[in-house]
Formats: C-alpha cells, structure tokens, sequence
C-alpha cells in the first residue's frame, strides 16, 4: 500500500496543476489507514490514551497537512514573453 500510494503520489507531483487530484487521494490513503486502526483501538479499549494520541497526530500532521495542501490554490507558470522580432517597432 505504501508503496503503491508513494509511487502515484510521486508520478501525480510531475503533472500539470489541476491534474495531481490522484497524487492528494493516494497520499492520503496511508495515514487514513493508520488513524482509523489507532482511533479504533482507542475506542475498543486498547491503550486509549497512546492510541486517541496517536489518532490525533495523524489527523492533524498527516491527513490535515495534506488537505491543507490541495486546497491551497496553485498557478501555473506563464510561458516565457515572446521575443521582439528584427525591425518591429
């Protein structure tokens, strides 16, 4: 899974702005997993006080950070300016 989601994350890093939506859901995958397995065994009893921290810190390092990241709103670069040709004014 890891690996899977790292690869589409970095191939998605290479597109063009507003096509990398793949990238943001396959890098998101992997700290859902772990915060849902920590949350659930936060819940169920286990070692509630490590598992609801460690929930929390993956909600708001991980998931939050990479949320925050896609909507940030991005541009793309203009195309260099087009060069005068000879004996144009």
């Amino acid at each position: 899974m890891w690996i899977v989601a790292g690869a589409v994350t970095f191939c998605s890093a290479w597109l063009r702005v507003g096509r990398d939506v793949a990238g943001f859901l396959a890098a998101l995958i992997p700290p859902s997993v772990w915060l849902i397995v920590h949350a659930a065994a936060a819940a169920t009893g286990g070692w509630l006080s490590r598992d609801l921290f460690i929930a929390i810190w993956y909600l708001t390092s991980h998931v939050g950070v990479i949320l925050w990241a896609a909507s940030v709103p991005e541009h793309s670069v203009p195309p260099p300016p087009r060069r005068a040709r000879k004996g144009a004014p």
